[in-house]
């Protein structure tokens, strides 16, 4: 018998622009990733399960690296953290932002050099404080005056620690009113306008066992335009001039942050990481020769620029329920693998994979398990309209801040993590189970 080989299928060029570049249509119907058919994947690990390619993230890395060859880049550990993920991060030359106790053990346990660790946090807890002090974490940002007396107590007088300083610019910019953070009138941060920043830097220069090395601004999350990065070097430059004429000092770094934004959607901006750079670099040149300062060293931040478009959320259809004008496709996770769509209103591109179809596409609304009316996976989208019970979907752009921000709503367990690349699946976070929720649970 002589076996017919369909002709592999060229997608569409906009279709897979938000997967990762690995992405492809070997056979209609049938996506893989990383060399990994999704729907083998779906059936090896279960749904929902998150994937991510091991070699997506390691060359968004290495464009950050060849963007910012200057510059100090950390990979922000709050959009997706566990070990492999510390492993990769280090292996290609980036440091590492974090903002806990947790996140900090977890890398250095790993390996990961605890002198390219930056501690972040509005609010560190004295743990937190222990354990930056007793790994030998790089820099602490200091966030707010309250922070001064106790770091210093903690180090001790015969101690050193390197601090930054966190300043609110004062520029606007963000996806959504909640993820934008270089205003005033937030809880991060030290005003310039008010003097607290200044203050605050003064008192820690009083502090011999702390090591002011630079000042740090956090413009927000979801930034697609290079204005407000510009706009910010010019008034942390300011502050820095002003800093030189009242103390002398001249600070060696300057911490930009991140907010890096991606697109979820074909057809959505991202940030040109390019411009990016050359108009930072351009900015801070000339901002510094006006000032009569020596450029600083660059650091920025970037978490979901290189976690986010490694990701897939793979999720089973458990119903599909057709009521008045609307259809709604329900799957097996929901809000508490990913809270996103609830919290910012972000919108996704699901995928029907596994098998293809031939039905025209119909607008539907796919939405959680959760017994919550705002538990929206994603809402107004094409799919097929023979969308059916035990159909694979799969939502591109998933590997920032739905692991990190998963919950134990509804007791359902969160979801496993695989690493697919060259053509292997392995296993990184398993599935939580019933027996992992059950052993906390010690009141009875």
């Amino acid at each position: 018998m002589t076996t017919v080989h369909e002709p592999a299928v060229t997608a569409p060029a906009d279709a897979l622009s938000v997967w990762p570049a690995s992405a492809a249509e070997p056979r209609r119907g049938e996506l893989t990733v990383g060399g990994v058919p999704l729907a083998e994947v779906a059936d090896r690990f279960g749904t929902p399960v998150y994937v991510i390619d091991e070699d997506e993230v390691r060359e968004r890395c290495r464009t950050y690296r060849h963007a910012f060859p200057e510059a100090e880049v950390l990979y922000a550990a709050k959009a997706f953290l566990c070990r492999a993920m510390a492993h990769w991060v280090a292996e290609e030359g980036l440091g590492l932002d974090v903002c806990s106790a947790g996140e900090l053990e977890l890398a250095v346990t790993t390996g990961f050099p605890p002198e390219r660790i930056v501690l972040h946090g509005n609010a560190k807890s004295p743990r937190d404080l222990d354990t930056a002090l007793r790994l030998g974490v790089g820099r602490i940002v200091i966030d707010s005056p309250s922070e001064i007396a106790r770091l210093a107590a903690a180090v001790g007088p015969d101690g050193h620690q390197k601090v930054m300083v966190r300043v609110v610019p004062g520029v606007s910019a963000g996806g959504h009113e909640k993820i934008r953070t270089g205003t005033e009138d937030q809880k991060f941060g030290l005003s310039i306008p008010d003097g607290y920043a200044q203050h605050a830097i003064a008192r820690i220069l009083d502090q011999p066992q702390l090591e002011l090395t630079g000042l740090h601004c956090h413009l927000g999350s979801q930034i697609a335009g290079v204005k407000p990065y510009v706009a910010a070097v010019r008034r942390m430059v300011g502050l820095m001039a002003r800093l030189y004429e009242q103390h002398g000092l001249v600070l060696p770094e300057l911490d930009l942050g991140g907010g890096h934004g991606i697109a979820y959607r074909p057809g959505e901006p991202a940030l040109d990481l390019t411009a990016l750079a050359r108009g930072v670099r351009a900015e801070l040149a000339g901002a510094c020769a006006a000032a009569g300062l020596t450029v600083p060293r660059l650091i920025i931040e970037p978490g979901r620029a290189i976690a986010g478009p490694a990701g897939i959320a793979l999720y089973h259809v458990l119903a599909v329920k057709r009521t008045g004008a609307h259809t709604y496709v329900a799957v097996d996770g929901g809000m508490s693998d990913n809270p996103r769509p609830a919290l910012y209103g972000v919108r996704y591109a699901p995928r029907l994979v596994g098998r293809h179809s031939t039905a025209d596409p119909a607008r539907v609304t796919v939405v959680g398990r959760h017994c919550e009316a705002g538990d929206i996976v994603a809402a107004d989208v094409e799919l097929p309209d023979d969308i059916r019970p035990g159909d694979l979907l799969a939502v591109p752009a998933a590997g920032a801040y739905h692991l990190s921000m998963a919950s134990g709503y509804n007791l359902v367990g969160r979801p496993p993590v695989v690493a697919v690349d060259d053509g292997l699946a392995r296993l990184l976070i398993r599935r939580e189970s019933l027996e992992d929720i059950r052993s906390r649970d010690v009141g009875l």
